[in-house]
């Protein structure tokens, strides 16, 4: 079941992606009619680069994508295909920034109208800047394929635009487990490569957040932008208010969330009325603020060079034992335990921390 406000049946995925995989199929010997037909697609929707087709639509042939062409690293290959180009105005509004920190900000405020079952958020930790990719739950049987299609396409514009720069120390952290043969990921990320590692992560160096666009243009990139507000706004008039508002929580920089205040403020409503909108939907605010740094605070624990104090104060706290006492009403015991043993019981928690 769908969750509400959830955008699956809505026609807001680009049929040019569609038209891509496809394409990738099709050279695998997969007949296109076939794939198509069996995802609920006319073929004739993919016939104009400015056509839509469900979420739904889309997850299923990617689903039948990979039974049919039964290729393990059929993402890796789909992302490389995913040329800057084919973003549109995505694309044009980011590569027109004056430099590589400004780019990522409009790649992360726009990236759910590409990708409307994915979230993009960047941050900085000490000395490294980092892109994180999250997909919801529904997504499982598409989990790693979704993954190498995001992460593949953004190494491609990468090499693009900064050429090796960007790979030499830094590093990429994905979730799921290293297949047997690793090698098709590490010719595309590095050497820096490591895998079961509990979130979905791009590495750099911070220092070249300043790195300028050598496309940089502020009236194209105006231009751009405004057709991607156009559709971003399509979109959220069929998202829930929750969803928008966990959007903009996670999109934060840096440990501290915004609060109620200022997420009402870039939602253009008043604080009040950001209440009662919520409390329609049967939540409240702190929840979703609650809800983010729980999620965070598994994610960082998996991490095993980052001290619970470390993790306490990337997560916002000013006090770790504030930390300490929310992770138990989360988890039932304390960061340490928890760490110690994630997956199996942890039997009684006297610690502290």
């Amino acid at each position: 079941m769908k969750a509400p406000g959830s955008t699956g049946t809505l026609p807001v995925m680009r049929a040019h992606y569609a038209d891509i995989l496809c394409q990738l199929a099709e050279d695998k010997g997969v007949s296109r009619q076939a794939l198509l037909a069996a995802a609920g697609i006319r073929p004739s929707m993919l016939g104009h680069p400015e056509n839509f087709i469900t979420v739904d639509q889309f997850t299923a042939l990617c689903r039948e994508s990979l039974d049919r062409c039964g290729d393990d690293t059929l993402g890796l290959e789909f992302g490389n295909r995913l040329k800057f180009t084919t973003h549109g105005s995505l694309a044009q509004a980011a590569i027109s920034c004056d430099n590589l920190e400004q780019a990522l900000s409009v790649l992360i405020k726009y990236f759910r109208i590409r990708f409307a079952y994915m979230n993009l958020c960047f941050f900085t930790e000490a000395d490294e800047a980092v892109l994180q990719l999250e997909l919801g739950h529904e997504f499982a049987d598409l989990y790693r394929f979704n993954i190498e299609v995001v992460m593949a396409s953004l190494m491609d514009v990468n090499l693009l635009l900064f050429g090796q720069r960007l790979i030499e120390g830094g590093r990429c952290l994905l979730d799921f487990a290293e297949p047997a043969d690793s090698s098709v990921y590490r010719s595309l990320f590095g050497q820096r490569l490591e895998f079961g590692c509990g979130v979905n992560q791009l590495r750099f160096q911070r220092r070249f957040l300043d790195l300028p666009m050598s496309l940089s243009n502020p009236v194209t990139r105006r231009v751009a932008e405004a057709q991607c507000e156009q559709e971003m706004r399509s979109i959220e008039a069929a998202t829930s208010v929750s969803e928008r508002v966990e959007r903009a929580l996670e999109s934060a920089r840096g440990g501290r969330l915004p609060g109620l205040e200022e997420i009402a403020g870039q939602m253009h409503v008043s604080p009040r009325t950001l209440r009662r909108q919520l409390a329609s939907e049967g939540l409240r605010f702190q929840q979703l603020q609650d809800r983010l740094r729980h999620r965070r605070a598994l994610e960082l624990l998996g991490r095993k060079e980052l001290g619970i104090d470390a993790i306490a104060e990337t997560l916002g706290y000013s006090d770790p034992s504030n930390f300490s006492r929310a992770f138990r009403k989360w988890q039932g015991v304390s960061p340490g335990i928890w760490r110690s043993n994630p997956d199996g019981q942890v039997g009684d928690d006297h610690s502290s921390r």
